[in-house]
């Protein structure tokens, strides 16, 4: 098996933990508060975590749009690179 070293998967392993953080210390937070009723605390709850789903989106739908332009530009080039060549072997007869 050939295994690539990757930088990505540190920071996503950082970029996770910063989460995973972040998650414990306001459930702690919403835990220890006394004075917010319960009702508060789950809508603050809900709020973060639909929060936490839309950025998901938001970062894979960018990922993909600029992944599709990646693609697209590559088959312009490639298109690009073989009528340059047909019209080189052209002018060669």
């Amino acid at each position: 098996m050939n295994y690539e070293r990757n930088d990505n998967t540190l920071i996503m392993f950082l970029n996770g933990a910063g989460v995973a953080a972040a998650y414990a210390l306001l459930a702690i937070s919403l835990w220890l508060s006394t004075e917010v009723p319960l009702a508060t605390k789950g809508y603050w709850g809900m709020g973060i975590v639909l929060l936490t789903l839309s950025l998901i989106n938001v970062v894979k739908y960018r990922f993909d749009w600029r992944s599709t332009e990646d693609r697209i530009r590559k088959i312009e080039e490639a298109k690009n690179e073989k009528i340059l060549e047909e019209f080189v072997s052209d002018e060669k007869r």
